[in-house]
């Protein structure tokens, strides 16, 4: 029978060339909807948003599977979605029941809890035993068969695939090729560690994935106690979702866990196999995709007309799974996994086992959501074959053609040229780059780029967050600079800058409207927004009166806009809110800034009944802006007419006070270098023009060359007698004339303590300025 859309669906299917057929939502009755429209993956086009219950919207987000640290390619994904999560909500005003599950049970998760325990123990035992020549044999043995994998990955990938396979395939084995080689790159590293070592702990720190594969292969069918693998998964589950609440992800309303639905999957299966879209072989399950198809289902629906290749069923079945033999057809993929030694299992009809990767979401989403979800969320790396695969067991267990309206992908992070990820281990983890940016920069690193497009994480892209960040803290610290005047005492109206920047500020909105209308694009949003900013700092140079509650208007439209995409949390009607209040009385709130006032003025009385000069005010005046101020979270900012103050993070302007002291510094320092130059040279013309006019020519080499002189000192003859010629007599008095000139000019320079005082002089202040250079 030919399979039909869930209610409220339409009953035509909308065709695409080249594309599944796509049910659209029927138009609901809400005529006040927004015009969204959003990128979905069904249609690999900008469809309308159209929920199937008016405001109320269905959102189901793939999590994560639980095996190890977050990194910064995961954040690319729950940021990205939380982003477009927040729009729906807090711009759009839809009712969103938002679910995210947690994939607790895995291959990934089972081997890498086997193999920590199997490592630590080894470790632990060899350390102990304190034979280094065999854990350096075990070691060389682990390494080499590591290799080997490494290598026969390459060669296999190397392999020409046949003539007329689709573009895309051969783009994704390109793909695949590249990071094989450098996964053999980075093992190249790996060995020349382990050629360095000299001890147990220092060569098993190189070679560790390679003794704990080596491990795992040999004892990893010893490993039966359930609580381990429970245990892993619990340690990074935990950290995911403190890695969520340190970005400002908002919590989902519902978080599913696989190893809590196990009896629900086995329901869920079973319900297949009813329908006879699935069968049981060797104790395990598959999905039969032939069956499937033949019944009139589209497979494949987000890459159809691709048929599937080896490299994307390994994916899809994991490191553990059975031979192709026990299946029907190679594309067929596992729902229920017979498990062998050494894996967790649950009883079912079919005997003891576990669920498959992508069972899960079919189960957990229909158990909360329902037989027909309005938008699934994930990474672009889970297009096929995780989420074909889900929506291909969803529409033959409640035997529909349609179980998702829109499939929304986040684009792939990447470092590199590379997709950064776990495997490749060219990853950086969410708490390592928390380290180093702020959550509010990441945020507006990924807001800065096309969601559904791939992007790269680079110094750039993060200095480009941070620039923007710095722009808007700038501009909110100097609107609120000017409503701290007295706007009443000033005169009121428009002139034409004051309606300019009213347009500009319409402009600004009407715009903004329609780039999140167009897909959700907030990296026009936020250049939107910098012009907008642009202008109304150009209002704000321009007027010597600028109207406050103009200004006020659009900085809390820029702030509203800002607080949506979740970069500022809190009440705060203007800025980041950085000046969160803070609990306690009112003594307890000013003390810290009463304090400061009080020191300050105490330094000042004391300088002026010491009599002191402007410099050691001014010295007073930096101090508490460069110091006192910075470390309650205040910058001033100095021009040649008035001081302006502003609110922001301590440690940045600690550290921007550190640069500006640091760039002094070095200013000083070339200053100071150019001197000592300076200094140098007239030393040396010094000592040279100390020297009186009558014996220079009998001083130091001079000495050498003459026989006898007159009078004045000069030469007259040779050291052999013979007198000089007149073209040699000219030229010294010539030098004898220059001499007096600069020596008549160092007596005068030295006046009456000297020639030689001078000097010594001259040597001590550049001895000094040394001293102060190095």
């Amino acid at each position: 029978m030919p399979c039909l859309p869930c209610a409220g669906l339409c009953g035509e299917p909308i065709l695409k060339e080249g594309r599944a057929r796509w049910y659209a939502p029927d138009r609901a009755s809400d005529s006040d909807l927004p015009q969204l429209r959003v990128h979905n993956s069904l249609t690999d086009d900008i469809d309308l948003f159209l929920p199937v219950s008016n405001r109320t919207v269905t959102w189901y987000l793939c999590g994560p599977t639980v095996y190890d640290a977050c990194h910064m390619g995961h954040a690319r994904a729950y940021l990205t979605f939380d982003i477009l999560r927040r729009l729906m909500e807090d711009y759009f005003h839809y009712n969103i029941l938002y679910q995210v599950n947690i994939t607790d049970v895995d291959d990934k998760i089972i081997l890498r809890a086997r193999q920590n325990k199997l490592f630590n123990e080894y470790k632990a035992a060899a350390v102990s035993a304190n034979n280094y020549k065999a854990v350096e044999s075990y070691v060389a043995a682990a390494m080499s068969a590591m290799r080997n994998k490494l290598e026969n990955k390459v060669t296999e990938l190397e392999e020409p695939l046949p003539e007329g396979t689709p573009a895309k395939q051969i783009e994704k084995r390109s793909e695949a090729l590249a990071e094989a080689k450098f996964k053999v790159d980075q093992f190249a590293e790996a060995e020349a560690g382990v050629k360095e070592a000299t001890t147990i702990e220092t060569i098993l720190v190189p070679s560790r994935d390679a003794v704990a594969a080596q491990l795992d292969k040999e004892k990893g069918a010893t490993v039966t106690d359930p609580k381990i693998f429970e245990d892993h998964a619990r340690r990074f589950e935990r950290e995911f979702h403190e890695d969520m609440a340190s970005l400002g992800v908002r919590e989902p309303d519902v978080v599913t866990r696989v190893t809590e639905y196990i009896p629900p999957i086995v329901e869920y299966i079973a319900g297949i196999i009813k329908n006879e879209f699935a069968y049981e072989s060797n104790g395990s399950v598959y999905f039969d995709t032939n069956a499937f198809k033949g019944e009139g289902h589209d497979y494949r629906k987000l890459k159809p007309g691709t048929e599937t290749s080896a490299e994307e069923m390994a994916e899809g079945e994991g490191a553990l799974i059975g031979g192709s033999s026990e299946k029907k057809h190679p594309n067929d993929f596992a729902l229920w996994k017979a498990s062998k030694p050494g894996e967790p299992s649950w009883e079912s009809p079919w005997g003891n086992g576990r669920p498959g990767w992508h069972i899960e979401c079919s189960v957990m989403a229909s158990d909360i959501i329902g037989e027909n979800i309005d938008i699934h969320g994930g990474g672009v790396d889970l297009m096929f074959p995780h989420h074909d695969n889900e929506m291909a067991q969803a529409e033959a267990y409640h035997q529909c053609g349609q179980w998702v309206n829109y499939f929304l992908h986040a684009g792939h992070l990447h470092i590199k040229g590379l997709k950064m990820s776990k495997s490749l281990k060219n990853f950086i983890t969410i708490r390592q780059a928390l380290e180093e940016h702020s959550a509010r920069q990441l945020r507006l690193m990924f807001l800065m780029q096309p969601w559904d497009k791939p992007m790269n994480y680079s110094d750039q892209t993060v200095d480009d967050a941070k620039a923007k960040e710095k722009y808007f803290k700038n501009f909110f610290g100097a609107v609120k600079s000017v409503l701290r005047t007295d706007f009443v005492s000033e005169r009121q109206g428009w002139t034409p800058s004051d309606r300019s920047l009213r347009e500009a500020l319409l402009k600004a909105q009407e715009s903004v409207h329609a780039s999140l209308c167009d897909n959700m694009k907030t990296y026009e949003a936020i250049q939107i927004l910098v012009d907008l900013v642009q202008d109304c700092n150009k209002y704000l140079t321009a007027e010597d009166k600028p109207k406050n509650l103009l200004i006020k208007k659009v900085a809390i439209y820029v702030t509203k806009m800002l607080r949506v995409f979740g970069l500022i949390e809190g009440g705060d009607e203007i800025g980041f809110g950085e000046s969160s209040s803070a609990g306690g009385s009112k003594e307890t709130v000013v003390a810290p800034f009463v304090d400061a006032f009080v020191e300050f003025r105490e330094k000042v009385r004391t300088a002026a009944k010491s009599k002191s000069g402007p410099s050691e005010f001014l010295s007073h005046c930096d101090e508490v802006r460069d110091s006192t101020l910075a470390n309650l979270g205040i910058r001033v900012e100095d021009s040649t007419e008035t001081s302006v103050w502003k609110m922001d993070d301590p440690e940045v302007i600690r550290k921007e006070v550190e640069e500006k002291k640091q760039k002094a510094a070095e200013a000083a320092s070339k200053k100071a270098r150019a001197k000592v130059d300076r200094l140098e040279g007239d030393l040396t013309k010094a000592k040279n023009a100390a020297v009186t006019p009558t014996e220079m020519f009998k001083t130091g080499s001079h000495a050498e060359k003459w026989g006898s002189y007159d009078d004045n000192g000069k030469p007259t003859t040779t050291r052999d007698g013979e007198p000089l010629p007149k073209s040699q007599l000219k030229s010294i008095t010539k030098e004898q004339k220059n001499q007096e000139k600069a020596h008549a000019k160092l007596v005068k320079a030295a006046g009456e303590k000297g020639i030689d005082a001078y000097i010594a002089d001259l040597e001590k202040e550049i001895e000094g300025l040394k001293i102060n250079l190095v």
